[in-house]
């Protein structure tokens, strides 16, 4: 099927890799929406896939309209593996972001659908997504790289994932802190393997709400901040 602009698209596509040009078919995933409905990627049959050289944040995100609410929302830009070792960047049809009109959003939020976590990026992936149900937009990679993990950011607000095995330490938490301060924003932190004593002494000091990332993609309060945070969302 032939995309054009604003159509939806098939939900899968034949994919050749460049490298050796095996045929793949590659199908799309949904992804949840805030208000619940699943987002999926337009992808486009006519167009040719490119080998991952190099990475960056922006080239790894796309902006899609949920058909159901209309909000926009930024998702992984859809990649394959051939077997040949190449890494894929699926072509993607302009999304219906780019031409719809916008709605308002309705204020109530819906259960939260979480995304689960098998790699770093999926940690990335359902952090920005729980943000994004909090209410935050316009996410985006954070201007300063942190010391650890992977710096995310909102209108007024700095994030830090940390997909490693160890704990968050007491320097993680001041770190971030210490850059939201420079940028006056408030900061929140996610971290897959909880954080060590004192640095959930220390974030209580200095109001910063710590979430702990369980492999469903659902972040669990840690911190009495937190659960605040969790309850009424972004202000």
């Amino acid at each position: 099927m032939r995309g054009r602009p604003g159509v939806a698209m098939s939900e899968s596509v034949s994919v050749r890799c460049p490298a050796c040009r095996r045929e793949h078919v590659y199908e799309a995933p949904a992804y949840p929406c805030a208000c619940g409905a699943p987002v999926s990627m337009p992808l486009d049959p006519d167009g040719i896939a490119s080998a991952v050289t190099r990475r960056a944040w922006d080239d790894e995100w796309i902006s899609v309209r949920c058909t159901a609410c209309g909000r926009d929302g930024e998702w992984p830009r859809p990649e394959l593996g051939c077997s040949c070792g190449t890494v894929l960047l699926v072509p993607v049809a302009r999304t219906a972001a780019d031409d719809a009109p916008r709605r308002k959003e309705p204020a109530a939020r819906r259960a939260f659908q979480p995304v689960t976590i098998r790699t770093a990026r999926d940690a990335v992936t359902a952090a920005a997504v729980y943000l994004r149900w909090l209410g935050y937009r316009d996410i985006r990679r954070a201007d300063q790289r942190p010391p650890t993990g992977i710096g995310i950011a909102a209108h007024g607000l700095l994030a830090q994932v940390d997909p490693t095995v160890s704990p968050a330490s007491l320097r993680d938490v001041e770190c971030l802190w210490l850059t939201a301060m420079t940028e006056s924003a408030t900061c929140v932190y996610f971290s897959l393997a909880g954080y060590a004593p004192d640095a959930r002494t220390r974030a209580d000091a200095l109001g910063v709400p710590l979430f702990v990332l369980d492999l469903t993609g659902t972040p669990q309060p840690v911190n009495s901040l937190a659960d605040e945070l969790d309850a009424t969302g972004a202000r």
